[in-house]
């Protein structure tokens, strides 16, 4: 059945040890339980190994076996970490076993692993979880030990303690001739069918006689003819322990099937095997056995469970039963009926009643349907829920572990310390040392145990006899010698032979393990606490806000739940030295209006696991009366509410004009309805509630003047609910039916009208009623803007202030899809007619949003004729220009290369935006291909991005700079320059090696196939380059600022290589000729310099992937090229992009006889995406053995990004800088109050100081007389196209024009305004154009 299971493995063996790599199959942040009251380790089941586990229990609590083992020393056996040398002959079975039975015996921890052992016998995952046969296992186990110990002094360990004689005589009944065979055994099997117990199938084995006569005559070699005889079997030799195995499973031949003898079969706990044996004339001591060991098989002959009764011959364990403890204090036979109905109640009990008060949760609900009679889905999950939902929302009574599978009584326990962990190890030592408890009291009594895998429990003597019959019965029975004693030094003594090695590696593991379950503890019960001081508080607008920031007036604390509140107070005593007088700790929460104090902690004796306190708990801490001298409305009942109102504007004649006003307003829970008059100063009226949780259209509700009284909690407002106040005298209003509210015109509701016509006066802003059938017209009715110029259309405005396309006049709300509640803009121009078109443009690709123009051209118009109005109204000449439709992300898409057809033929529509890009598009068949000079660098340094790479923007020598992010980080391994050499035109018919050609040859002799577009700079001379052939130049295309996939076959045309009209394309220079093929890859190696963090210049290598892109592959590849020893070098993919390096294995897996060959890794797939041009580093393991492979540059690489991504976290909000400048001031109309251009302390949204800063802005740029072609843009990070929108507009309605004088100009033709506004951050960028 096993086949060649324990064929030894020396190379899938794990060498690890406690300490370092894999020890047990725990979750790694979570050490191994520690042992139970039993003080006996149980050993972890893989899937299917409870055989395995439970012969090896046996043979641990085989003193005899387990001391033999223990006396082979290193020296024989050898030593695990010597498993890799070649000329080392390491024992790895005997090795295992010894670290096995080592931590059954020390180690604390609830159960031990097999899986060092399991892998030692050479078994697969698939075999660890296959079931096999226990008495099978045992003989083959005893084999691989024999041949492993073979040629050391236990090479007999297996014969000496197990192995017997059998002897078969026949005596002839004529001559008494006697003819006898002898047989050895290692164990006995004997019958279980129609045999009552072990006593009488031995009788029938070694008493009766079989007599040969009649028909079946035994033929004598002394007579030479057939006679009578008599054939027996006696035990000649008795070994120390005996070994019987039961026939359980036979087969049935009438039904053809195998079956299970579950029938009554007896053993003693002592028997006498004199009268089997050949010899008897000895004492009777010396055929006396006592039993030790009972495997038991539970299930049927197809599959079942094993697990063994063994006795405690040594009394290393804890003996102790329910009864032997104190009394639980609830018992289910006190509990009324009223204590049943509570689950609480029944749960404790039912968990008091288990042994150390812990339990698997699915027994749980067994147990509990046994003892009241119903189980829990039927009484109490309707109300309760599921029951490991209840037990996970009672965390203070019950504790569950770390994967849910278990639960148990949370206990009082005094916390642990660090400097408690030491004494807590030695008094583990002591405990495994000690006598057991218990154990003086019952001497004679033996020790039984039932493991039953991770599971150690303690049974009594006569549990032995419920193992007789049933499917749940003896499999295995182990006896021993009656006379083997125990010396005294062993008894209660784990230590007792353990190597000294073993020893020490189980103290250190022991040490470790309780400094893991110190930490672990340390970090289940700690949580994090958010401490709110008062003194940084202060109270307004009926909640409590910092008096300067969230970040000083808050510290946060993590605290151990499981101390008292007591505690608690006192470590903040501690930390806040400045603090006198009481201290009082309330629970506090953030609402919409500000934090809320809710109710005070008390009971300092109280743990925080018994007040309740989560983690993430807000507290506050005060005094407990007031803050700031103000008092603090404290509790639920008053919990502020942030309430919507909205009222009718009053004149400056205290009339009450038809516009609403919204404002915030914060009101106590508890505060009257009636009170929204006073807040809003307004004597009477009728108030409408709006509830939050309306969606879609409104329903507002009034209230009766009866319940004003009412609390607004009464009420059911909430927090963001609506409040309208309106005129009790207001006939517009009817309020009079059914308490809702009508008028004259059904789904009513408002628009917001801006009047951005007017010049010289500031903007004017009512909301007009309307419906979804109200024309779209720019004349509304008296109730609207007045005096509105002729000549204006309306247009929608976007959430971030834009004006959008214009929308013909007659158009309704539901054809304009407008909805209720928009903002539209009323605009000079009319709006464009059915056949027209509205487009926005703008120059360049690089566009920012609020930068566009705007144009109405007919659908019918050609896309040259579109493309002259565009630049006659941008102010530009020349016939160099295309255009480009803008894609959703803002980028050139693209190009509009049919210049005849029209735009509607074209697909496009009002408000799409077009680009006006320099440089004419390529004729048909051709690719505008921009060309740069890519020279590697001998040392490293950072790569450098291009302003306008479509615009050919560039520094100094050609060499791509730009503007980066401020304080981003950049690469800095990568080890290339980049020169602008030109655009050219070339057909797509050409040949890779027809581009290189006209490259490395002069001007003159360049083919009509390309046509240089050089740009407006001097270019170096391609001399200089010294160029001998197309095959010396290597070509790439550009992709991210950086080379990126390879070019590698000379004849193939442009056109199968799919580039694009977007591509660009690199050529590198050469030392010698080079033709790569499909198969060949090209790779930058470096050696590393040895004793150095650095790297020496990088060297091209070119590898053959023709025999896979596996890691052996590359690293035979790499050896062969720099003469190393594969085995002697490392080598790692460097990442660029996060500045780390990703070693490639150099291990090769050892595949079993019964292991599958694995697939071989892919180094094309995750993680390593190999490809041309990545840099491989390289190690020489001769002269520098460490796991190590970055650089002091990485480090700073790493860094900077650290401290980028930081950065970005804490950035602010939008701050006004220019607040200040004494050049915007002269320009203000007014002495305007500085807090308006400051930044906002009080929480509130920071919009009025922007809008007015953008006002002074507008009025400089007049005053100053820019004149034609002004612009002004101010962007920022967070709120860059809203704050734009808004200074397009003021910009635009603040300068005299004509309309064509306001234009957007290209962003990298602008100029930085820093004299207009020298306080400005940073981060606010002004740009002007002036002409």
């Amino acid at each position: 059945m096993f086949g060649d299971l324990f064929e030894e493995d020396y190379s899938s063996v794990s060498n690890d040890h406690y300490g370092k790599g894999k020890k047990l199959k725990t979750k790694a942040l979570e050490p191994p339980a520690p042992r139970e009251f039993t003080n006996l380790s149980g050993i972890r089941n893989q899937g299917g190994t409870c055989y395995l586990n439970s012969l090896l229990q046996t043979l641990h609590f085989t003193p005899e076996f387990r001391e033999a083992l223990f006396s082979l020393g290193p020296e024989e056996l050898g030593s695990l970490e010597d498993k890799d040398k070649p000329d080392a002959k390491v024992r790895i079975i005997p090795l295992q076993l010894q670290r096995l039975f080592a931590q059954l015996l020390l180690l604390d921890q609830e159960a031990a692993s097999t899986t060092d052992l399991t892998d030692s016998f050479g078994w697969t995952s698939d075999e660890e979880m296959r079931q096999h046969d226990v008495q099978e296992l045992n003989r083959i186990l005893f084999s691989a030990l024999e041949t492993s110990l073979v040629g050391t002094s236990g090479h007999d360990l297996i014969n000496r303690l197990y192995h017997g004689t059998i002897v078969n005589q026949i005596v002839c009944k004529e001559c008494k001739n006697v003819s006898e065979k002898q047989e050895d055994f290692l164990d006995l099997t004997v019958a279980v069918r129609n045999v009552s117990g072990l006593e009488d199938a031995l009788w029938n084995m070694y008493v009766e006689e079989e007599v040969f006569d009649y028909d079946n005559l035994y033929h004598c070699g002394t007579c030479d003819r057939l006679v009578k005889a008599a054939k027996s079997a006696k035990l000649r030799k008795l070994p120390p322990f005996l070994t019987f195995s039961l026939l359980r499973f036979n087969f049935d031949f009438v039904k053809c099937e195998r079956y299970k003898e579950t029938s009554c079969y007896t053993f003693p706990l002592r028997i006498n095997l004199k009268p089997f044996c050949e010899q008897s004339e000895l004492d009777d001591l010396e055929y006396m056995y006592d039993l030790f060991s009972v495997i038991i098989h539970k299930g049927g002959c197809y599959g079942g469970h094993y697990h063994v009764y063994i006795k405690d011959v040594d009394h290393l364990g804890n003996w102790q039963f329910q009864e032997d403890k104190s009394n639980p204090d609830v018992n289910l036979e006190d509990l009324q009926n009223e204590e049943i109905d509570d689950p609480l109640m029944i749960l404790k009990a039912v968990l008091l009643q288990e042994e150390s008060n812990l339990i698997p949760v699915d027994q749980l609900g067994q147990k509990l349907l046994k003892k009241i009679g119903i189980s829990w889905n039927k009484k109490y999950r309707k109300q309760y829920g599921p029951l490991r939902k209840f037990l996970q929302l009672h965390s203070q009574i019950f504790l569950l572990s770390s994967d849910e599978s278990t639960v148990s009584l949370l206990k009082d326990c005094s916390l642990q310390t660090e400097s408690d962990i030491r004494r807590n190890d030695q008094q583990l030592l002591k405990t495994l040392t000690s006598e057991p408890p218990g154990l003086n009291d019952r001497p004679s009594c033996p020790h039984w145990f039932d493991v039953n895998d991770s599971q150690v429990q303690p049974i009594k003597e006569e549990d032995i006899e419920q193992q007789f019959q049933g499917k749940e019965s003896a499999y295995m029975l182990f006896y021993r010698k009656s006379q083997l004693q125990r010396p005294p030094e062993a008894r209660a003594n784990p230590r007792y032979r353990v190597p000294c090695h073993l020893l020490n590696e189980m103290d250190a593991a022991n040490i470790e393990l309780q400094i893991k379950r110190a930490e672990c503890d340390s970090t289940n019960n700690n949580f994090e606490l958010h401490l709110h001081l008062g003194p940084y508080y202060h109270f307004f607008n009926g909640a409590l806000h910092p008096v300067v920031s969230q970040t000083e007036s808050m510290w946060d604390l993590t605290f151990d739940k499981r101390k008292t509140l007591g505690d608690l107070r006192q470590s903040i005593f501690q930390l806040l030295e400045f603090w006198e007088g009481d201290m009082v700790l309330s629970v506090a929460k953030f609402v919409p209006a500000g934090l809320h104090v809710y109710q005070t902690l008390d009971g300092d004796h109280l743990t925080l696991c018994e007040i309740e306190i989560a983690d993430g708990e807000d507290i506050f801490v005060w005094n407990g009366v007031e803050v700031g001298g103000i008092q603090i409305p404290a509790g639920s009942d008053c919990e502020p509410l942030l309430l919507n109102v909205l009222h009718p504007a009053t004149s400056s004649e205290e009339e009450q004009c038809q516009q609403l006003i919204d404002s915030p307003y914060v009101f106590p829970s508890n505060a009257e309805i009636g009170s929204v008059f006073t807040a809003c100063a307004i004597p009477d009226g009728v108030i409408l509630v709006n509830s939050a949780e309306s969606v879609g259209e409104e329903s507002w509700t009034t209230i009766p003047k009866e319940d004003l009284k009412k609390t607004f909690r009464e009420q059911g407002l909430r927090n963001g609910s609506s409040i309208l106040i309106q005129d009790s005298n207001d006939g517009n209003s009817l309020l009079t039916k059914r308490g809702k509210w009508i008028t004259s015109v059904n789904e009513v509701d408002w628009l917001q009208v801006k009047n951005l016509c007017q010049l010289d006066s500031e903007e004017e802003q009512v909301k007009i009623s309307a419906t979804l059938n109200t024309t779209y017209h720019p004349s509304p009715d008296a109730t609207s803007i007045s005096d509105l110029a002729e000549d204006s259309c309306l247009r929608p405005i976007d959430r971030d202030g834009k004006l959008l396309c214009p929308v013909p006049d007659n158009y309704t709300l539901k054809e304009a899809e407008l909805k209720m509640g928009s903002s539209l803009g009323l605009c000079p121009g009319k709006a464009p007619t059915s056949s027209q078109l509205f487009l926005f443009f703008a120059v360049g690709s690089d566009v920012q949003p609020g930068m566009e123009m705007e144009i109405i051209v007919e659908e019918t118009i050609s896309v040259r004729d579109c493309l002259k109005v565009m630049l006659e109204k941008s102010g530009l000449s020349g016939d160099a220009w295309h255009l480009r439709k803008m894609d959703w992300c803002y980028e050139a898409g693209e190009a509009l290369w049919e210049e005849d057809a029209a735009l509607k033929e074209l697909m496009l529509s009002s408000g799409d935006t077009l680009l006006l890009i320099e440089g004419k598009l390529p004729p048909l068949g051709f690719l505008k291909v921009p060309i740069w000079w890519y020279q590697p660098r001998g040392t490293l340094h950072h790569w450098k991005s291009h302003q306008d790479q479509t615009n050919c923007t560039f520094s100094q020598g050609g060499v791509w700079r730009a503007n980066s992010i401020q304080d981003a980080p950049s690469d800095a391994h990568a080890e290339v320059s980049l020169r602008y050499l030109g655009d050219v035109e070339i057909s797509e018919d050409a040949t890779l090696g027809e581009l290189k050609s006209q490259v490395s040859l002069p001007p003159a002799a360049r083919t009509l196939l390309v046509i240089w577009l050089l740009p407006a700079m001097t270019l170096p001379s391609f001399s200089e380059f010294s160029i001998p052939s197309p095959a010396f130049l290597r070509a790439w295309t550009v992709e991210s600022r950086r080379p990126g996939r390879l070019l590698r076959v000379h004849y193939q045309r442009l056109r199968e290589y799919k580039l694009g009209q977007r591509t660009e394309i690199c050529l590198e220079p050469l030392q010698k000729e080079e033709n790569l093929g499909p198969q060949h890859v090209l790779l930058r190696t470096q050696m590393r310099l040895p004793g150095k963090r650095a790297y020496a210049l990088p060297v091209d290598l070119v590898w053959d992937t023709a025999r896979g892109w596996t890691a052996g592959s590359l690293r035979h590849r790499v050896a062969d090229f720099y003469s190393l020893p594969v085995e002697k070098i490392e080598i790692a993919k460097y990442l660029p992009e996060k500045f780390e390096w990703l070693p490639v294995p150099s291990w090769n897996q050892q595949i079993t006889k019964r292991k599958k060959k694995k697939k071989q890794d892919n180094l094309q797939g995750a993680p390593y995406h190999l490809k041309d041009g990545d840099t491989i580093g390289i190690k020489n393991l001769l002269v520098e053995d460490d796991d190590d492979f970055s650089t002091v540059r990485d480090d700073i690489g790493r860094e900077k990004q650290k401290a980028f991504a930081l950065g970005r976290k804490k950035r602010k909000p939008f701050v006004c800088g220019a607040a200040t400048s004494p050049l915007l001031q002269r320009c203000l109309p007014a002495p305007v109050d500085q807090k308006l251009l400051s930044p906002s302390t009080s929480g509130a949204s920071d919009s009025t100081g922007p809008t007015l800063l953008l006002q002074v802005l507008a009025r400089f740029l007049v005053s100053a007389r820019c004149g034609h072609g002004l612009r002004a843009l101010l962007c920022h990070e967070q709120r860059g196209r809203s704050i734009a929108g808004q200074a397009s507009a003021l910009v635009t309605r603040s300068v005299a024009r004509p309309p064509r004088l306001a234009r957007t100009w290209p962003h990298h033709r602008c100029q930085p305004a820093d004299t207009l506004a020298p306080t400005l951050e940073p981060r606010h960028h002004l740009y002007t154009k002036i002409d």
